[in-house]
């Protein structure tokens, strides 16, 4: 058979294959096919382009994060170093007053005695102005092991137990943490 016309072949997929189809029809694929291409080069050039911004945000955003922490530490260095100058600022007029009342070598009893309580009432309110506050339980008051530390337990009869007797040492909380627990005597548990 001589004939101008070409045996179509299915592939193996059961659809015709590549020379079965006219010359428009490939010219027509052609072009959908470079259409295809080019938008796909378009879009890749895109995503490239949107990568590379994206990773210079993502490094722009890792070095200021680094600026932030190396800020930020150095902050806190200095709020250290600062507070502890309030705080020695603030016990610096107790010095004085020690200094002067040991300067005074003919002074009376009487005198020391109210040189030392003027003294402690400063102590107290440089204290207080930095937040260190006493923990001093009154008798009776319930123990609190967050705040108290009992020393010894002693019989009480007619009183709760674990209830404060008598308070050996004063407790001091900063900032309401407790910087020292106050050491109590406590009623035995019945």
């Amino acid at each position: 058979m001589n004939d101008d016309t070409t045996k179509i072949e299915p592939t193996l997929d059961g659809a015709p294959g590549p020379t079965d189809y006219s010359p428009e029809e490939r010219e027509a694929a052609t072009a959908a096919n470079d259409a295809e291409l080019a938008a796909a080069t378009a879009e890749l050039d895109e995503l490239r382009s949107k990568n590379i911004e994206l990773t210079e945000q993502y490094l722009r955003a890792q070095a200021e994060m680094q600026n932030i922490r190396r800020r930020t530490d150095e902050e806190m260095s200095k709020a250290r170093k600062f507070a502890i100058e309030s705080f020695a600022e603030s016990l610096l007029p107790v010095t004085d007053s020690l200094e002067a009342g040991l300067a005074h070598k003919d002074a009376t009893s009487e005198q020391i005695r109210e040189g030392a309580e003027a003294t402690l009432r400063q102590l107290k309110a440089a204290l207080e102005r930095n937040k260190v506050v006493e923990i001093a339980p009154g008798s009776g008051a319930k123990f609190d092991p967050h705040q108290h530390q009992a020393i010894s337990v002693v019989p009480a009869p007619g009183q709760d137990p674990n209830t404060v007797v008598t308070v050996l040492q004063k407790g001091y909380l900063i900032a309401e943490r407790v910087l020292r627990p106050a050491l109590v005597t406590v009623t035995a548990p019945r």
